[in-house]
């Protein structure tokens, strides 16, 4: 199965509560409070998350973390990678030379599309999606016309034949 880590999952609701008060300096115990997650895991994500550059972290008796930007124009992309790295579904859609094989791999190419497809939509949904009260549609048509290979002209379905002789 194919998933993100637990941390940058956390990332995602810890982005998400703060986006839902953007102008807000949020402590890591009020993100805990809203969030359900706790203290100590809030802290090491928002931390992981200010060295990424998602949120900003702000010293002194009124500190604590805020969106260096508005939600509407920090993507979930944004999130997962401060958290987790570069997006990739293998090794060598990220970065080459990880993989011994890379050089004779039949299917490498096809990994990086299936990469850069999940990538662009990551990268359509914002936090300001996230906290609304239900995600939009992302738009994957154009995503889809150029990484979904058309049948080809003339090539007919796989018909399977049923004990009884007719087709499934």
């Amino acid at each position: 199965m194919l998933r993100m880590s637990k941390l940058a999952d956390y990332g995602t609701v810890i982005t998400t509560a703060m986006a839902r008060d953007p102008d807000a300096v949020h402590s890591a115990s009020s993100i805990a409070a809203a969030t359900g997650v706790a203290i100590p895991t809030v802290s090491k994500v928002l931390k992981v998350l200010t060295r990424g550059g998602v949120v900003e972290s702000l010293r002194g008796t009124n500190g604590g973390y805020l969106l260096p930007r508005p939600p509407e124009q920090i993507t979930l992309a944004e999130v997962i990678a401060a958290v987790d790295g570069p997006i990739g579904m293998t090794e060598c859609s990220t970065q080459p030379g990880l993989c011994i094989q890379e050089a004779a791999c039949a299917v490498r190419a096809n990994w990086q599309r299936v990469n850069r497809v999940i990538y662009e939509a990551l990268h359509q949904v914002t936090l300001a999606d996230m906290a609304g009260p239900t995600l939009r549609a992302v738009d994957i048509s154009a995503i889809r016309a150029r990484s979904v290979p058309n049948r080809r002209a003339g090539a007919t379905p796989l018909v399977r034949k049923t004990n009884d002789g007719g087709n499934a």
